[in-house]
């Protein structure tokens, strides 16, 4: 990859991981959608997101916890079936005819996700009648979640937060922070399946790799700051749905 293709992500990832920790996600399908327009190679395009993922939900777990928002009766059971999960799906390289319509199905999702995620008086009051799952579903939820996580390179969390709010499970800030904590465990545990399957590190990603830190990190800062203390940016989250949604529409139907 040329220098202007590898600064011309770095300045989408700064977006992304702004836009997507704001929420208490990490931003695994927003990378995947830059790099997807930027036609990186399927094999870079895994662990870059997962590395990546590690670095902002860190950062998004810390922040909404500091804010006191994180929930460890939650987050447990989804936690305990997802990680080993996350590692078989890692370690499962599909091919590309499998890999592309695969992300772009979960990229249009997570598209549709942003454009019509519900907020206003339902989730202020949602803190009275949130109730959390049986144990067994939540096992079987983020085993679930786990294997897609790994298999897509994502963290899984664009599809646990709109669970544990239909289901009425958790409030809209402590999804975020334990979607956060989920996407950060989902993801190391995805990045060791990974390494383990192929033994190597993608010459792109050794190359590249400290400078799109960079950016998701700064990215993840600010946005898991102002996230934290109630930040709701819908304008953005549709402009970012545009993104997907070009980006999906290009890996299902290649040209």
């Amino acid at each position: 990859m040329p220098a202007i293709g590898a600064i011309g992500l770095l300045m989408l990832f700064i977006v992304v991981a702004a836009l997507y920790s704001s929420v208490g996600h990490a931003g695994g399908s927003g990378y995947l959608a830059a790099m997807a327009l930027m036609g990186v190679a399927p094999e870079v395009m895994k662990p870059a997101s997962l590395s990546l993922n590690v670095l902002v939900a860190t950062i998004a777990t810390a922040q909404f916890a500091r804010a006191g928002h994180f929930s460890w009766r939650l987050f447990w059971p989804f936690a305990l079936a997802a990680a080993p999960m996350a590692f078989v799906g890692g370690a499962i390289m599909l091919p590309g005819a499998y890999y592309r319509p695969l992300i772009g199905a979960i990229l249009l999702y997570s598209a549709w996700r942003l454009v019509f995620a519900r907020g206003g008086a339902s989730e202020r009051n949602a803190e009275d009648v949130a109730r959390e799952p049986r144990v067994a579903i939540a096992l079987a939820v983020g085993a679930g979640l786990g294997l897609l996580s790994g298999l897509s390179g994502t963290g899984g969390g664009i599809f646990l937060s709109p669970i544990l709010l239909l289901c009425g499970w958790a409030t809209a800030k402590r999804t975020a922070a334990v979607s956060a904590a989920f996407i950060l465990l989902n993801s190391i545990s995805g990045l060791a399946g990974v390494l383990h399957s192929t033994r190597a590190v993608p010459e792109e990603l050794v190359r590249w790799g400290w400078l799109w830190a960079i950016g998701a990190v700064a990215g993840g800062l600010v946005g898991s700051y102002f996230g934290a203390w109630r930040l709701a940016p819908l304008v953005l989250r549709r402009l970012l749905a545009v993104v997907l949604v070009v980006a999906g529409l290009k890996l299902v139907v290649p040209v």
